[in-house]
């Protein structure tokens, strides 16, 4: 992969923001960029998209920048992005970097660390097999593995649902009907929860590749809120810069998760956060072309001065 067709790519991408008329702001665009450049050079296998407007409108559009920017560029990086909903949540994803993903995490690789947010003080779950959440969490996992195959395909399942969207008018995306008319695959797995105690949350936390899940079922919301807004918290960033762009350029945030104060040292001799820097290290050798200078920070939340979390 070539740093020259990834410009064009991101090219084609800003392009079809502006010919479907995506009024995003500078940082959200900012952040889209770096978002598809993470898909596209196997940072991460999937991203969530929680800035550039509100649902249903926010994936018409991501819908229509991902379609037409497949149909518009000249190479194929941008080709194995789809778009996947699960509720009121959208994400984008690389679809073979996502079913290997899946496939490896079913192979505990790498291992996850879960934390019990229905006690106080949350606590490490050491023993998964005694907790009815992670016994849950793993057929969630295996409904995932059958909806996206090892060679990036999708399959049809009539549990969770999955379809096409084609629904984009002239009017949303004015580049002719040929365009508008071509259904961009995506998957909807909004019902693969319906019957589950497994709360979005959890499942955010496998997802978007943090090391450490929180654990709470669906009748224990409010306790998990408040467990986990009344502590002081350790939040683990990592942060990327872009080659090519001026050294005084400020970091991006790749990704970012928390951590109870009292369950971790901030990473300092922590085996799990050691694993998960070099496992982002090892992913960078792939692309040190396009990116440098990956590292981990960490900095403490007071309960005082941190949000309530968003569980």
């Amino acid at each position: 992969m070539e740093v020259e067709q990834l410009e064009e790519a991101l090219r084609v991408i800003s392009s079809s923001i502006s010919r479907i008329k995506w009024r995003l702001k500078l940082t959200s665009k900012r952040r889209l960029e770096i978002d598809i450049l993470a898909l596209c050079t196997g940072l991460r296998p999937l991203v969530m998209v929680d800035y550039g407007g509100k649902m249903p409108e926010l994936q018409e559009h991501l819908c229509s920048v991902v379609k037409l920017s497949q149909k518009l560029t000249r190479v194929a990086i941008l080709e194995p992005l789809r778009v996947m909903v699960i509720d009121d949540m959208i994400y984008m994803l690389h679809s073979q970097g996502f079913a290997e993903y899946v496939r490896s995490s079913l192979n505990s690789e790498p291992e996850l660390l879960f934390i019990d947010l229905e006690q106080d003080p949350p606590k490490m779950v050491t023993n998964e097999d005694q907790n009815s959440i992670a016994a849950q969490f793993e057929s969630i996992q295996k409904v995932f593995s059958r909806v996206f195959a090892a060679d990036g395909t999708h399959k049809e399942l009539d549990h969770p649902s999955y379809s096409q969207i084609g629904n984009v008018s002239n009017e949303k995306c004015p580049v002719g009907a040929d365009i508008a008319s071509q259904p961009l695959e995506f998957s909807n797995l909004s019902s693969c929860l319906e019957n589950s105690p497994v709360t979005i949350p959890t499942l955010n936390g496998w997802l978007l590749g943090y090391p450490v899940v929180y654990l709470f079922s669906k009748d224990h919301i409010a306790d998990a809120v408040y467990n986990l807004s009344t502590k002081s918290l350790h939040l683990f960033k990592i942060l990327i810069s872009r080659n090519g762009e001026s050294s005084n350029e400020r970091k991006e945030e790749l990704m970012s998760f928390s951590v109870p104060y009292d369950l971790s040292m901030g990473g300092k001799n922590e085996p799990w956060a050691e694993a998960f820097l070099a496992r982002m290290l090892a992913k960078l050798e792939n692309c040190k072309h396009v990116w440098r200078n990956l590292e981990l920070e960490v900095k403490s939340i007071s309960t005082m001065s941190a949000a309530p979390p968003s569980v």
